[in-house]
């Protein structure tokens, strides 16, 4: 984290507990790659006790360069062909009672990888029929039969994220637009898989702005929703605009309840991935 000094809301212990203990110890063992032990996230004890752990396939390369995101942005690698059968078994090794999948923008690939998000979801059900799935894509530039054949497989969720508001979203991301999200995120909920999205705070945006986004998930059919603190991963990010008090996330919550999203988790420390088994069709 650079720029502005973090306020104690967002101080975190170090992972423990004997459930962190046995799944890094599997993680580490098996050398297996989740966005829990890569990313560092803050939550990944609470989730792994709960049985819940975050995948990314599609290589560790995306093809945009988000001004928020710390993933490296170049020209990928060819697609692991044994990448569906090493997340499956991943999936099986953590016993995990739900498993998140996300991935790097693949836009150099004729489909941008939706046959390959298609074998990764068939493989995870067939080693692990009890497990539930939540999978957070990319926008697939708003193609809409590339995101069918990923709703075609059937996973409990399909979430993807908005971001941030309107009016700055176009100074934050690469090549994705509001519209566009919202579009996929209407194709989600007219399929009859449960719609999820996402924002980040401390960008700049203004308390109506936020209802806005709110407003609009809601008008496409979004019925969860995640509200986290956007933390400046590197010196070549955006930085920090403000930091949101807990009270605040604390009213967006309630808010969104009232807007009618069944579930909404908003807290600074929140993640697209957070109490995700919280969250099924």
């Amino acid at each position: 984290m650079v720029g502005k000094r973090k306020p104690e809301w967002l101080k975190t212990r170090l992972p423990q507990g004997k459930a962190y203990m046995q799944v890094n110890e599997i993680v580490r063992t098996h050398r297996l790659h989740t966005i829990c032990t890569d990313g560092l996230c803050p939550n990944r004890s609470d989730c792994w006790a709960r049985g819940t752990a975050t995948f990314m396939v599609g290589g560790d390369v995306c093809t945009r360069s988000c001004k928020f995101c710390n993933v490296k942005t170049g020209r990928p690698a060819p697609l692991d062909p044994q990448e569906p059968e090493n997340i499956a078994r991943s999936v099986k090794l953590l016993q995990l009672r739900h498993a998140v999948i996300t991935s790097v923008d693949r836009d150099d690939l004729p489909d941008l990888g939706a046959a390959h998000w298609v074998r990764v979801i068939q493989a995870v059900k067939a080693l692990n029929p009890t497990t539930t799935m939540e999978t957070l894509i990319p926008d697939f530039q708003g193609r809409r039969e590339l995101i069918a054949l990923v709703l075609d497989a059937r996973p409990e969720v399909v979430s993807h994220n908005l971001e941030t508001v309107r009016r700055l979203s176009k100074g934050i991301r690469s090549r994705a637009t509001y519209e566009t999200s919202l579009e996929v995120i209407r194709q989600v909920a007219a399929s009859g898989v449960t719609a999820k999205s996402g924002i980040m705070l401390g960008l700049g945006e203004t308390r109506a702005e936020v209802m806005e986004a709110m407003d609009d998930l809601r008008s496409v059919g979004c019925s969860a929703m995640t509200i986290g603190q956007y933390l400046q991963p590197s010196e070549k990010n955006v930085p920090v605009a403000e930091y949101v008090p807990p009270e605040v996330f604390e009213e967006y919550r309630r808010v969104g309840k009232e807007k009618g999203f069944a579930h909404v988790e908003s807290a600074p420390l929140v993640r697209s991935s957070y109490h995700a088994e919280k969250i099924k069709n």
